[in-house]
């Protein structure tokens, strides 16, 4: 069974993403704030992270920097999931060192679909 890190400070699309990942048989670690996200990354190596852009601590650009710094978190397939969604967002956050970018609000219908083809996972 493929585990997903989910680092996302709001509870209600946390419970959403959650939710959605366990439908459709993966595990899930989580993390509200950026710092307890790196640290979850780092130790128990998820085979993909979705990463919310705007967290309390840090910010998600920061996080992803953090990560892709060390050389356990180079390989990790990173998926932001975020609101930020003006021209150019995706762009750069993609040249940043994300390997996917998903905009928020999620259809639910299209998560799976989004993430699976980033992370080059069948259905």
């Amino acid at each position: 069974m493929m585990r997903a890190l989910i680092i996302e400070d709001n509870e209600n699309n946390m419970e959403l993403i959650d939710f959605i990942m366990d439908m459709h048989g993966y595990q899930t670690l989580k993390a509200e704030t950026g710092r307890k996200g790196i640290e979850l990354a780092l130790r128990e190596q998820p085979d993909f992270i979705l990463l919310d852009i705007q967290l309390p601590d840090i910010t998600g650009t920061e996080v992803l920097k953090m990560i892709r710094k060390s050389e356990r978190g180079t390989a990790i397939p990173i998926i932001a999931v975020t609101s930020y969604a003006m021209s150019g967002d995706r762009e750069k956050l993609l040249a940043a060192g994300c390997d996917g970018y998903i905009e928020k609000p999620i259809d639910p219908i299209l998560f799976i679909e989004q993430i699976r083809k980033v992370i080059g996972e069948n259905g």
